[in-house]
């Protein structure tokens, strides 16, 4: 039987940390007890159903996907997937019909398959080791990559398994060393993947793999590439270099052209730091440290006074001039929490919220007796300004809605929803307690699987 929720305000105190590649189980325990939940069955034809990854580390306890009513913010009576032990990171396809789920159990990797129509496992798929980036397309196949995986055809461990998702089994697997990060575009017919400590670009053409024939070009001339965000046609790749922060030489975005053939380079924008990126109409934001550390948050006169030493930096890079104002620019630039920045996203009303693993964590949630300070910021794109939300841990998962001007934050293991009129967890009421959804063990990641 899964875990479900608690209904009393509990001890949160046994919360557990996170690893930085979110490939091991997190885990915690919270007393449970009170009133049953409000919430609707799980048979309800409900229309904003939210799925989080419930990660547990009792042997006698089972994790899995836990449904949540998106309008309310309450978890749904018996709605919960069974999607192995240790559920974590999730992948949905651009159509929401197939979700994916990887499971972190420790040498028991798998990505399990779930038909979101029906909230139920399809399928489960066994990977040679742990991965922290994957894809689902609308094609029915499902890409991982895998930095462990075992020696193939490249000079050293690495590959992208290629998931038929229908049959739920491994399609094929392509050699790619060091393996990391791998990302679509929109209509899913590139694949860019990212190796860890290398200068170099993969493209892979999914078609080409699912026909059995894997066909891939690597490309030079970057600065330690960790991920890309794609123009909305996908002629347009901008790569974001990590640069010093990730032992190469400066942080930019490298504009890669895919609409020619083959690919070419465009225009190098230097920037304070890169790891991960948004883009709302003309407006690249780019999040980042740029140096293994971060700058002082002294030496960035927008930062708020803090007890950290050490800020990330949010660029905003115009995407018509190609310029980014930011750049090198103390008094222009803008602070935001320290760590590895890997998580962001925009509210309906321009709300955008970064998220990073292995930062500054300062004060204590459960007992504020001073600052509080963690792994989320909020910037106000509409009104520029930087909120940094009092609480603790790593962020690893984040989801908006169009219908509501809220964000679901997974950070510490906690779920909070922030009403993003506000900037702050929304007020308790008849469905939830101060801002947060009361979940027993360790929330990872979050996804809406309805569109709403």
């Amino acid at each position: 039987m899964l875990l479900g929720a608690c209904r009393l305000k509990c001890d949160r105190n046994k919360v557990a940390f996170l690893s930085a590649l979110i490939v091991v189980a997190g885990f915690s325990f919270v007393c449970c007890g009170g009133s049953p939940s409000t919430a609707a069955s799980s048979s309800s034809p409900l229309k904003t159903r939210v799925l989080a990854s419930q990660s547990v580390s009792s042997p006698t306890a089972f994790g899995g996907l836990l449904i949540i009513d998106g309008e309310i913010d309450t978890l749904v009576r018996g709605g919960e997937v069974s999607a192995g032990n240790s559920p974590g990171l999730m992948a949905i396809s651009p159509d929401r019909t197939t979700l994916l789920a990887f499971n972190t159990a420790v040498n028991n990797w798998a990505v399990e398959i779930v038909a979101t129509g029906k909230a139920s496992q399809s399928g489960s798929i066994a990977l040679p080791g742990p991965t922290t980036s994957m894809v689902a397309l609308d094609t029915g196949f499902g890409y991982a990559a895998v930095p462990s995986a075992p020696f193939a055809a490249g000079p050293s461990p690495g590959a992208v398994e290629v998931m038929n998702l229908p049959a739920g089994s491994l399609e094929a697997t392509v050699s790619i060393p060091n393996a990391q990060t791998v990302a679509s575009s929109p209509d899913g017919s590139q694949l860019l993947v990212f190796s860890a400590d290398s200068d170099v670009v993969t493209i892979m053409a999914p078609l080409l793999v699912n026909s059995g024939n894997p066909v891939t070009t690597t490309l030079s001339g970057f600065d330690r590439p960790v991920n890309a965000v794609f123009s909305a046609d996908g002629s347009t790749a901008y790569v974001l270099n990590c640069g010093a922060q990730c032992g190469g030489t400066q942080a930019s975005v490298q504009i890669l052209n895919l609409s020619t053939t083959p690919p070419t380079l465009g225009a190098l924008i230097p920037v304070n730091g890169a790891t991960i990126g948004f883009i709302a109409g003309s407006t690249l934001y780019v999040a980042g440290t740029g140096t293994t550390t971060g700058p002082l948050c002294t030496s960035i006169p927008s930062a708020a006074p803090t007890a950290a030493t050490y800020c990330g930096t949010l660029d905003l890079v115009n995407l018509t001039t190609l310029e980014d104002p930011y750049f090198n620019n103390p008094a222009t630039e803008i602070a935001i929490t320290d760590g590895y920045h890997d998580r962001i996203d925009m509210s309906v009303n321009g709300q955008l919220f970064i998220g990073s693993h292995g930062c500054t964590n300062i004060g204590n949630v459960y007992n504020p007796q001073g600052e509080v300070r963690g792994c989320l910021s909020i910037f106000n794109s509409t009104n520029p300004a930087v909120v940094i939300p009092p609480d603790n841990g790593d962020v690893t998962g984040l989801q908006s809605f169009t219908s509501r001007e809220v964000e679901y934050v997974a950070e510490g293991g906690n779920l909070r929803v922030y009403d993003t009129l506000i900037d702050s967890l929304i007020p308790a009421n008849n469905y939830i307690e101060t801002g947060t959804i009361i979940i027993t063990g360790y929330i990872i990641d979050v996804k809406a699987i309805d569109f709403f």
